[in-house]
């Protein structure tokens, strides 16, 4: 069965407190397998034989917004498309090392292209985007506190929901888990 990660809006955050056990079980009991979460921000990795990312998405943001009594957007992300995240390089690579953070926001659907004009027009001396499939880049070069693009605003302009992950999270991860390409590179 193929592994696969759930990035959860939502969750730990605005009041909403959810234990890394119960989104365990929240998983475990709509039959996926080998459930297991990666720090307490709302990702969970687990095995399906349901291998439409979409249907997942759709079926567990039922459950949960059922079980925790709010909506919780599920954003799915196979080990090739984790991979293929953690190895792109959305800015030049010393800016990269200079900014203070870079993002990935996963969302269910790629822009537009008229939207991903709307993002890259969002730049400021601070902040800058990438867009590229299913993923925005938002490279801080200080603090998110100093950004000049708030993340609401960011997710108006995008016109749909999205969540947030540092990519030195998305690199602990394919790094603990040992994600891989098909070619096992």
């Amino acid at each position: 069965m193929p592994r696969l990660v759930a990035f959860l809006r939502a969750i730990n955050v605005g009041g909403h407190t959810v234990t890394m056990g119960e989104l365990c079980r929240l998983f475990s009991s709509a039959g996926l397998k080998d459930v297991e979460t990666f720090i307490a921000s709302g990702n969970v990795l687990f095995s399906s034989r349901v291998t439409r990312t979409a249907t997942l998405e759709r079926s567990l943001g039922k459950a949960l917004e059922s079980s925790l009594g709010y909506a919780v957007a599920v954003f799915i992300r196979n080990e090739l498309e984790l991979v293929d995240i953690h190895r792109y390089r959305p800015f030049p690579e010393p800016e990269m090392q200079r900014a203070r953070t870079v993002h990935v926001g996963f969302v269910a659907q790629p822009p537009p292209a008229s939207t991903i004009k709307a993002i890259k027009g969002l730049t400021t001396p601070i902040d800058d985007f990438d867009v590229r499939g299913r993923e925005v880049y938002w490279l801080c070069r200080k603090g998110f506190s100093e950004s000049l693009v708030p993340a609401g605003r960011l997710e108006r302009v995008l016109g749909a929901q999205a969540t947030f992950r540092s990519l030195k999270t998305i690199h602990r991860l394919v790094t603990k888990y040992r994600l891989t390409t098909a070619d096992g590179a």
